[in-house]
């Protein structure tokens, strides 16, 4: 027995002229055709929608806050995934400071956040992160 696995490793040469650089490569993961996901998926961007709408009937009825009933939502997106969404809002134009804003959306989050879970068909809730843009002036 090991006078044949001495000259099988003794004539180990490759069944090829020379090497290329997808050699040792298993060829069922060189050859799959599998497209990367795609950011803009549509199942995505339907929860983002139903997520937006969700939102804008939580802030304008729900959050008993004077200064978040003034908010408006410009945008809900997948970031990077289903499972976390950027919140685009715009606070008002006499508000105090974007960071009060920020600091009352962040103590209003459990109510948004359950909010979005009652109106969505999914088993976990998806995290929210709000991003708060000053409305802009309109020129005269």
């Amino acid at each position: 027995m090991s006078f044949d696995w001495n000259r099988r490793c003794r004539n180990n040469q490759p069944p090829c002229d020379e090497l290329g650089p997808d050699d040792g490569i298993d060829p069922r993961i060189l050859f799959r055709n599998e497209q990367p996901r795609s950011r803009n998926d549509r199942k995505n961007h339907q929860l983002a929608a139903q997520a937006a709408r969700a939102l804008q009937f939580a802030l304008g009825g729900v959050c008993r806050d004077p200064l978040l009933q003034q908010l408006d939502v410009v945008s809900v997106e997948p970031a990077p995934d289903a499972r976390r969404l950027r919140v685009i809002v715009h606070a008002p134009s006499d508000a105090d400071s974007i960071d009060d804003v920020r600091a009352r959306l962040e103590r209003a989050h459990g109510v948004l956040r359950s909010a979005v879970a009652q109106a969505i068909r999914r088993r976990k809730a998806p995290e929210l992160i709000f991003d708060v843009l000053p409305r802009a002036e309109p020129s005269s």
